[in-house]
């Protein structure tokens, strides 16, 4: 039932009185005194909590909705007008209205019930919150151990109004844990309370102990400096007057400023002059003035775009790559004619070891600019990109503006190498920081938080690199005209090596050219069977561990006369190992079931097997090779496929009630996923199930909607490439690839037959052999059907 009472009502500015507690009161407002006058030991009075400590005479809405109804317990005279008040809390209320406010204020209250007595957790949240009771020692006045004591037998709700009261709460906490009358509520937010308050005590006591070490280390330091500057002044020193003049030299050799930097830069110079050199401050201003003095403000370098050079030099320097060179030179001849060549920012798209970044050196060499290299790898900081404000220790400026000062000029190349590789923390986004030094409608302007003045870049020739797109963000992405540089073929990477990577290795070896020779025929047999990469990174190791054993026997007898290695196709395996890939892909697809699919991956072109089986069972089908939702997809999408042409396929259409499927991609510990192998998946199914094998020189890519038409894909170039390397000779392509298909090389083109299918009725003509008559009935249970087709 609940009761109701009117009792005399005492406000407090700060500090609630808790149910079960005991408070100290000091009495000075004339209402609360005359509140006093009448009050003697065992008298109730409610007392409420103001929301602002500020107000003289409060009202009712001037106070927290939940008091407490509290006893007298003493009443002390402290002075002709102080009084103390001892009061102890009894219970919470709910404060309804003011009846009376002279000559002291009197209302109305209900007193609340206590709430979660019942709950489950509650004997959870208390012994959390008694686990901490240790913890509250500092703040226990009287005697720990006796507070302890008492806190043994109190009830729950009890518990957590005692250790609120002896915490240093704020009003606001103090008033939140009031309004709680839901016990295991009251014990967490207790707890809380508390473990905020250790970590704040921690913090001030580990801060008040590094000031007190800081102050004396600062006050010896400052009365050393004192005294050197006074041994300085007896020797008619004048300390630092020798930098400024310095700065203030290689300022004026910049020549003319813009205007907002030549101000900034008088500023500067004249508040340096003002400091003592032993103030912390001089340091920061010398610092700022050095970088203004050290960047290209209006250096050029003397460039001649010579196109007729360039292309020779970007030729001598690279095999292969015609399109991206191509692209380079375009964006070169606009800039020989004065044109907006500054409206294109390059990124070259391709898997590692192609040559993307050695094609930006080449650009540099050939105009004439400096060259810097930028590695975002990494980078998680946006400060990397755009500094440290300076009023940080330590602060320096971005990754830019530090380029430009390496190079010496405004306009130079600069790289920035893996640019996908940008990644994001704590600290900001790097990517976005790049947004304004890659939009050339903004970066005439750019700032860097160092330097706070805006910086032109717009004379700058920006290249970008990357492995993979996907790892570029749309903002970013939008602002770059992407170059894609493919894979090299078998043929194009036997003149890299022996153009570039055998003279440059025998070179760095200290080897003549006579002493190293490969037949044509083992270089061949070397980048097919040592190496399986769309760059030259791994056949580059190769040839030197070819040099360094060559090397070691040189140098094991040197005053023998030098014998040549001549490396054959059969001292490969003696000189580099056991062969690392053989090209099996007639062996595993000899039984129905497997098909040879293409993927693209960031590191280039590669294929695929797909492997299907069957076992007696009651229609699951199981995917394994650690496929994405997409691929999955895919396979579920072929089932349905065949299920549903099962007549015109020769299929059983009852097959699935009796027999278990399984879908197998290997390399079972890469991840793999993408729409692409619904060719290859659908292809795989109706080869187990017809019996009829997959070419073993066929292979496929492309997406299949569930009513068998065949979609377009991306990366054709890398995957035909990759299906080339392979010896492939016959490439299923989705029919709207058609038009990617002159981006391959023509010696590759030449030497394949390409199929452009509209539905799956056309891909499985084109890869399936015709159905052995000999063999109908006798595949074994797991490797396809037993019935013709």
């Amino acid at each position: 039932m609940t009761q109701t009472l009117t009792l005399p009502l005492l406000p407090l500015r700060a500090g609630a009185l808790f149910p079960s507690t005991a408070l100290t009161l000091p009495v000075g407002r004339d209402r609360s005194l005359a509140l006093v006058a009448g009050l003697s030991r065992g008298d109730e009075v409610l007392v409420g909590l103001q929301k602002d400590a500020d107000v003289l005479e409060p009202t009712r809405s001037d106070l927290h909705d939940v008091a407490t109804r509290s006893v007298v317990h003493r009443v002390v005279q402290t002075t002709d007008r102080g009084v103390r008040l001892i009061l102890r809390g009894i219970d919470r209320v709910q404060l309804g209205a003011v009846l009376q406010d002279a000559p002291f204020l009197t209302a109305e209250a209900t007193v609340l019930s206590e709430l979660g007595s019942e709950s489950e957790i509650l004997a959870a949240a208390e012994e959390v919150l008694r686990d901490r009771l240790p913890a509250i020692a500092p703040f226990v006045v009287g005697g720990f151990e006796r507070f302890l004591a008492e806190l043994k037998t109190v009830p729950a709700g009890a518990l957590a109004d005692r250790v609120a009261a002896a915490l240093p709460l704020s009003s606001a906490e103090q008033a939140e844990l009031l309004s709680l009358v839901d016990v295991p509520a009251r014990l967490r937010r207790t707890a809380e309370l508390l473990d905020n308050t250790i970590a704040k005590g921690e913090l001030k006591k580990s801060i008040e102990g590094e000031v007190r070490r800081g102050l004396g280390e600062s006050q010896r330091k400052a009365i050393l400096r004192e005294q050197m500057r006074a041994i300085r002044k007896e020797l008619g020193e004048e300390e630092g007057s020798g930098e400024a003049d310095d700065l203030r030299e290689r300022l004026d050799a910049l020549g003319e400023l813009p205007d907002d930097v030549a101000e900034t830069v008088q500023r500067e110079l004249g508040r340096l002059s003002s400091l003592n050199p032993q103030q912390a401050e001089y340091g920061v201003v010398r610092n700022y003035l050095d970088l203004i003095a050290s960047l290209p403000w209006n250096a050029l370098a003397d460039e001649a775009v010579d196109l007729k050079a360039v292309e020779d030099k970007l030729n001598a320097d690279h095999d292969g790559l015609e399109e991206p060179k191509k692209r380079i030179l375009e964006h070169l001849a606009v800039l020989s004619m004065g044109g907006a060549a500054k409206a294109t920012i390059l990124c070259l798209a391709g898997p590692p070891g192609v040559g993307k970044t050695s094609l930006g050196q080449s650009v540099a060499d050939a105009t004439g600019r400096p060259f810097v290299r930028i590695a975002l790898g990494g980078v998680r900081d946006e400060a990397t990109i755009r500094g440290h404000r300076r009023t940080y220790v330590g602060a320096l400026p971005g990754r830019i503006l530090d380029a430009l000062k390496r190079a010496k000029v405004r306009n130079p190349v600069i790289l920035l190498d893996e640019i996908d590789k940008l990644t994001e923390g704590w600290a900001g986004s790097p990517e976005s920081a790049l947004l304004e030094v890659l939009d050339p409608e903004q970066n005439n302007t750019f700032t860097d938080h160092y330097l706070e003045l805006p910086f032109d870049l717009s004379d700058v020739v920006f290249l970008t690199t990357a492995n993979d797109l996907g790892g570029i963000s749309r903002p970013l992405r939008d602002r770059l005209e992407i170059i894609e540089l493919q894979g090299y073929t078998v043929a194009e990477k036997a003149r890299i090596a022996r153009n570039h990577l055998i003279p440059r290795e025998l070179s760095d070896h200290a080897i003549t050219d006579d002493l190293l020779q490969i037949d044509d025929d083992a270089l061949t047999a070397l980048i097919a069977g040592w190496t399986r990469e769309a760059g030259v990174r791994q056949l580059k190791r190769e040839i030197r561990k070819l040099a360094r054993g060559l090397a070691l026997e040189l140098a094991r007898s040197p005053d023998a006369r030098p014998t040549a290695l001549h490396v054959t196709s059969e001292l490969l395996s003696d000189l580099l190992g056991r062969r690392r890939f053989w090209n099996d892909v007639a062996e595993r697809t000899s039984l129905p079931g497997v098909a040879t699919g293409l993927a693209w991956t960031p590191v280039g072109g590669d294929i695929l097997f797909i492997e299907t089986s069957r076992m007696p069972g009651k229609g699951r089908i199981q995917i394994t090779g650690q496929l994405g939702d997409v691929m999955q997809e895919s396979a579920h999408a072929a089932l349905t496929y065949v299920r549903s042409h099962a007549a015109e396929l020769g299929v059983d259409a009852s097959f699935l009630e009796t027999t278990d499927l399984h879908i197998h991609v290997p390399a079972g510990s890469i991840p793999k996923d993408g729409p692409s192998a619904g060719v290859t998946m659908f292809t795989a199914l109706t080869s187990l199930l017809t019996g009829r094998r997959v070419r073993a020189d066929v292979a496929m890519t492309g997406e299949v909607t569930l009513r068998g038409r065949v979609l377009p894909v991306g990366g054709i170039k890398s995957k035909v490439i990759a299906a080339h390397r392979a010896g492939l000779k016959r490439i299923i392509l989705p029919h709207r690839n058609e038009r990617d298909v002159h981006e391959i090389p023509q010696a590759i083109r030449d030497d394949l037959e390409f199929v452009f299918a509209q539905d799956m009725g056309e891909v499985l003509e084109a890869a399936l052999d015709a159905l052995d008559p000999l063999e109908s009935g006798t595949a074994p249970a797991n490797d396809g059907p037993t019935q013709a087709a």
